[in-house]
């Protein structure tokens, strides 16, 4: 029963992350101020701090989530590490 629930744990910080870099990916696109005069999109429309404060909140969230995910995983990532390394 405990697999299962780090499983669940897993899953969740995984779609933690998948959320998180969209978010970052789209509000750093739309902070590219030539992106957005290419469409024709002003700071009306989407306000940039609004942008700006979005990409960073969600930036530093994706960097918890990633340290989290390498700290679930660590066991893996070592085994892999050894195995590599021991030319395997």
């Amino acid at each position: 029963m405990a697999e299962r629930n780090m499983q669940t744990v897993k899953w969740g910080v995984d779609l933690a992350l998948g959320i998180t870099l969209l978010v970052t990916f789209v509000t750093g696109l739309f902070k590219w101020t030539l992106l957005m005069q290419t469409l024709g999109l002003s700071d009306l429309v989407l306000p940039i701090a609004v942008m700006s404060v979005l990409h960073d909140w969600a930036g530093f969230l994706l960097g918890c989530f990633v340290l989290v995910h390498l700290y679930l995983n660590r066991a893996w990532i070592l085994t892999m590490t050894r195995r590599i390394l021991a030319g395997k």
